[in-house]
């Protein structure tokens, strides 16, 4: 059952990853557009004074941007994606993982460099310095502290998003892992993911595991915001 998982979920990106190589960039743009406006219009954006924005890549999905420089400067605490190896991963968890650290300014974004992937990542040297979400400072190594910080939104990334808001990534399991950790600590974000209006399959559903979270929201590229049921 778990071999065929994979294989659907590897079926699943490659094609969606062929359907995004031929989207001409002001598409993207106008999408981009769209879909930041709905977000930022939302009472639980809104209300949110800690969230977490996943950076963008070039291409191949919505642009983060200016939902990042309106958070700065609504006075919200913004984190950020941080993934790296763990110094003594146990049995039975990734030996990568992600946390969520704190981006002071636009000046601070501005300076961040581009990972492999094409994505604003922060240096190692800046790490031990910046916030985290779980309410401490630098890497958590996976720890998870029961803390009143948490998070009060996250903005997703995704391959592929289906109507039953489940959501497909790159394959990593970073988000899954952050968001088991996240229920752990007993504070659950409200989950929003951002979908190119070509990343959502209307006839089908994203193969999903028993690890898989499923979104709160979903906000297309047309600016359709659908909510889950609660």
């Amino acid at each position: 059952m778990a071999g065929a998982l994979v294989t659907a979920k590897k079926e699943l990106r490659k094609k969606i990853k062929l359907i995004l190589k031929d989207l001409p960039e002001s598409a993207a743009a106008s999408q981009t557009s769209n879909a930041t406006k709905t977000l930022l219009s939302m009472p639980e954006y809104k209300a949110a004074r800690r969230i977490s924005v996943y950076l963008s890549m070039p291409g191949g999905e919505i642009s983060t941007t200016n939902i990042v420089r309106d958070a700065l400067e609504q006075g919200k605490k913004v984190f950020i994606p941080y993934t790296y190896k763990l110094a003594s991963p146990q049995d039975g968890r990734p030996k990568s993982i992600m946390d969520m650290v704190e981006l002071q300014s636009m000046q601070d974004f501005e300076s961040l460099e581009s990972d492999n992937w094409g994505i604003p990542t922060p240096s190692k040297d800046s790490i031990s310095s910046r916030a985290n979400c779980f309410g401490s400072v630098g890497v958590t190594d996976g720890e998870t502290v029961k803390s009143s910080e948490g998070l009060d939104l996250i903005v997703m990334p995704g391959m592929a998003f289906d109507l039953t808001f489940g959501r497909l990534g790159h394959g990593k399991g970073f988000y899954d892992f952050f968001l088991s950790r996240c229920h752990n600590a007993s504070h659950m974000p409200f989950r929003v993911g951002l979908s190119l209006t070509e990343q959502l399959l209307s006839s089908e559903n994203v193969p999903m595991g028993p690890t898989d979270y499923r979104l709160d929201a979903l906000i297309t590229g047309d600016g359709t915001l659908r909510r889950a049921p609660s």
